[in-house]
This record gives structure tokens, C-alpha cells and sequence, in this order.
């Protein structure tokens, strides 16, 4: 295993495993630790043994071996040299090694993410091999995934197996299963039940009405790409969906719209809290009118300015296969150049954050002009007391961004915990904060409805309206 020094290209090596026997196909799991490292002759020996020509040097090469027990590697400017036990006796077993190669498999690596290529013979390769960089991985470096990049294809892909039952998959695809099945009904029941009662025409006399079904119809998009692109990954990796056309189309479509509508939903509830702020702030000076005008442009142009950010998605989703000895696998990856991969990450950080934000300040803004205003009205009170008692009667205006601000911080938290995945072993971390970015969406009924008693009975109206029109529907048949 080679590595590099960050302040040159001098090869810094170790020795990780050595087979005494050759296996075609094996899993091995190392610790590397400092007696791994090559040395350079350099180290073992003195300068002027270093300055003699290659012949007269290389027969005392065995000495370096049998002088230091825990040496197991070095090398010179043209060979690599492993010490091993031969009778007895410590020797070394030296061969040439290029010191200066490419790794790019003679310019035709298939190797993606700045991954090195490595070929099992220089003349006639009969196979390559892939070294990720970090953060990358996959068996051609192809997945990259962060906290706020995240994409179900790297978190999940190798853990599903081809020709298996879906039954018989592995745990953490049974409980992805489990949750995708969950998240399906609560959603669509959550999206029903929100555009019942936001639909609503005293509901919509303000603008914050216009930003809550604007948030109940991401919410069923949400839910049916979730589950449609869940069900796609499943059955492509086991083979059983193999139609190229439909799974290039998948590609470039569905983690672009489930980016969307993630993106305009936060966006979303963050405008209801301004609204809202608005509203304490302004009170009776507030313009319900100007406010519904202002929230139809304003969902406009989040709509545009959500897909202009991220629309470059499109065009770097691209599928590749993967041949492995048992199996060929199609992947459906996103590949970025190093100036768009920084936009990409600046840009997912900035759509997270900047509504969990205003969600912040949006809470605190409420809560404290709600109490100042009391406070003016009663010279003589507590301060505390009735920042107390206002957080009590107006729960309900305040509790939604609160609860958006405490289901964003397990992602916000992985997320810095754990930078990015190495190793498809990391992939549970990583699910939980790809599952968790799709609960907000799904709790609209209950974060926005339940705790108002305004919008329940709007709901239980509609209701009652909708069972009216039913009755006299199956009456008018009879």
C-alpha cells in the first residue's frame, strides 16, 4: 500500500498482508501500524554503504533484515525488498518496483473520484483494481456521500443482493424496507389530511395559507419519489428491473426532484414562520391582502431559484457498471468537477441551514414580542413569568419551528460527526440521517394542525362538508 507525504510525491509504503499461499478472492481486515512501514535503505544504513553502486550494496541487504526483527519491508531507488524467515534464517527477497508509476492503468482507468488504478501486470493486465480517495468508495471509487449530499444508491446499494429473495436480504436492507413502508402511509396520510383542511377558504384569506399547501403537496411528491426510488434501487440490485432506458431516466430524475421538494419544503416552513413573526410584530397593522400577494411571489420564486441551484444535477447523472466475478451491478452515480463538487457542497449546506435559521430566530421572535407586549401592558410583572405564560398560551404559534429545529439536529449532528462515509460499513449512520431528512415533510399535519385550534376546526368543517356531498351523492343515486 502506497501513500503519499502532503508536501511531495515521495512514495511512503507499508506492508499490509502477505499471502503464503495465492487466493484468487479473499476478505482481509488489517490494522496498519508503524513497524507496516518500508524503510528507506537510508534508514538502515549509512551514507557511504547508500553511495556504492547497486551490486555491491544489494548482497548486504540481508543484514537489515536479521538486525532488526520487526522490519518488514524497505526499499531502494529500484527495488522493494520483503524480509521473511527461510530456515532459520532472516533474508530478504528483493524485486524490481517502479517507484514512479502512473496509476491510471496505462490511461484507460475506470476509476472514478481521482481514484488510483492499479493493473495485476504491466504487459498483459487481466485485471485492474481501484485505491479511493477519502471520502470515496465503491469498487470504483464511484459513491461520495455527506451529510448533506445524501444519496440512498451509496448508503444502501452494496448491502442488496442480487438473485436473493427480498426476504432473505441482509438487516439493514429488511429495515429500510420497514421504514420506507412507514413513512409511505404516514406521509400520504399526512399529505391528505394537511390539503383537506389548508385548502380551506378562511385558511387561505392569509398568506401563510398559500405557504401550508404549498408545504402539503411537496409532501406527497416527497413521499411517492421516496418510495418509488427506494422500490427502483431494490429491485435493480437484484436484477430484477434491468431495462437501461428506465433506470438512466431514474437517474437523472429522482434525486433530483426528491432535492427539490426536500429543499422547497424546509424553504417553505421557514416562510411560515416569518409570516408568522410578521404577523406578531405588525398586529393589527397587518395587510392580510398584500400578505396573500406577497406569499404567491415569493412561492414562485423559491420554485425558481430551488431548481436554478440544483439543476446541474441533471447533467452530471450518469449510470456505470460495475463487473464484479459473481455479478454485474448498474449504478446510478453523480460526478462532479472539482469547482462544481465545492458549489455542491456549499450549496446542500446552504439550503439546510439557512432555513433551520430563520426557524431559530423566527421562535425566539415570537415568543419574545408576545411577552413584551404583555409586559407593556402590566408594568409590574415578572419578566419570566410571563415569558412563561406566553410560551404557554401560544404554543401553537411557535411549536412548529421549534419542532423543526429539533428534528433537523440529528442530521446537523452526524453531519459534523461524521464528515462523509469511507466504507459501505458506515452505512447506518448514514441511513438514519438519510431517514431522518424526510421527517419534517411528513409531519406537517401534526406540527402545523393539531396543535391549533383554529386549524382543527377548519378540518373537522371540511370534513363535515365532504361527508354532506358524499351522502347526497350515494341519495341522488338511489
Amino acid at each position: 500500500m502506497k501513500d503519499y507525504k502532503s508536501d511531495s510525491r515521495v512514495g511512503v509504503y507499508y506492508l499490509a498482508h502477505t499471502q503464503s499461499t495465492y487466493q484468487q478472492t479473499a476478505n482481509i481486515t488489517v490494522m496498519i501500524n508503524q513497524f507496516d512501514r518500508c524503510q528507506n535503505i537510508s534508514e538502515l544504513f549509512n551514507e557511504s554503504f547508500v553511495q556504492r553502486h547497486l551490486l555491491r550494496r544489494i548482497k548486504h541487504y540481508h543484514v537489515s533484515c536479521q538486525k532488526n526483527l520487526n522490519l518488514s519491508c524497505f526499499y531502494d531507488d529500484i527495488h522493494l525488498c520483503l524480509c521473511y524467515d527461510l530456515q532459520k534464517q532472516r533474508l530478504a527477497n528483493c524485486f524490481e518496483f517502479n517507484h514512479n508509476m502512473s496509476c491510471n492503468c496505462l490511461g484507460q482507468s475506470s476509476c472514478e473520484g481521482g481514484g488510483q488504478c492499479f493493473q495485476d501486470d504491466d504487459i498483459c493486465p487481466t485485471r485492474s483494481v481501484c485505491i479511493c480517495s477519502p471520502c470515496f468508495y465503491g469498487t470504483r471509487c464511484q459513491f461520495s456521500v455527506n451529510g448533506f449530499g445524501l444519496s440512498l444508491d451509496g448508503i444502501l446499494g452494496y448491502h442488496i443482493q442480487p438473485h436473493i429473495n427480498l426476504l432473505n436480504q441482509p438487516s439493514i436492507v429488511l429495515f429500510s424496507l420497514s421504514v420506507v413502508i412507514v413513512s409511505i402511509v404516514v406521509g400520504v396520510i399526512n399529505g391528505i389530511l394537511s390539503l383537506i383542511t389548508f385548502q380551506n377558504k378562511q385558511v387561505c384569506e392569509v398568506g401563510c395559507g398559500f405557504y401550508l399547501i404549498g408545504s402539503s403537496i411537496t409532501t406527497l411528491l416527497t413521499v411517492v419519489i421516496f418510495g418509488l426510488k427506494f422500490w427502483i434501487l431494490v429491485l435493480a440490485q437484484m436484477t430484477v428491473i434491468s431495462n437501461r432506458v428506465f433506470l438512466q431516466i431514474q437517474c437523472v430524475s429522482f434525486d433530483f426532484l426528491l432535492r427539490v421538494c426536500l429543499n422547497m419544503d424546509q424553504w417553505l416552513n421557514a416562510c411560515i414562520a416569518v409570516e408568522r413573526s410578521i404577523t406578531v410584530l405588525k398586529g393589527l397593522n397587518f395587510n392580510n391582502k398584500k400578505s396573500k400577494t406577497n406569499a404567491k411571489i415569493v412561492i414562485i420564486i423559491l420554485s425558481i431559484s430551488i431548481v436554478s441551484t440544483n439543476i446541474y444535477d441533471l447533467f452530471h447523472r450518469h449510470l456505470i457498471d460495475e463487473e464484479n466475478e459473481d455479478d454485474k451491478r448498474t449504478w446510478c452515480i453523480a460526478t462532479y468537477p472539482s469547482r462544481l463538487q465545492t458549489y455542491n457542497s456549499f450549496i446542500n449546506t446552504f439550503h439546510f441551514f439557512a432555513p433551520f435559521i430563520i426557524n431559530i430566530v423566527s421562535a425566539v421572535i415570537l415568543i419574545v414580542q408576545k411577552t413584551r407586549k404583555k409586559a407593556n401592558v402590566q408594568n409590574n410583572a415578572n419578566y419570566k413569568k410571563l415569558l412563561k405564560a406566553q410560551a404557554r398560551e401560544h404554543k401553537n404559534l411557535f411549536i412548529a419551528p421549534v419542532v423543526l429545529v429539533i428534528l433537523a439536529l440529528p442530521r446537523l449532528i452526524i453531519s459534523y460527526v461524521s464528515r462523509c462515509m469511507k466504507s459501505a460499513d458506515d452505512s447506518w449512520l448514514f441511513l438514519i440521517g438519510y431517514f431522518i431528512s424526510f421527517i419534517p415533510p411528513m409531519l406537517t399535519f401534526v406540527v402545523f394542525v393539531l396543535p391549533s385550534k383554529f386549524y382543527k376546526e377548519q378540518l373537522r368543517q371540511t370534513l363535515i362538508a365532504y361527508r354532506a356531498r358524499i351522502q347526497r351523492h350515494f341519495q341522488s343515486n338511489q
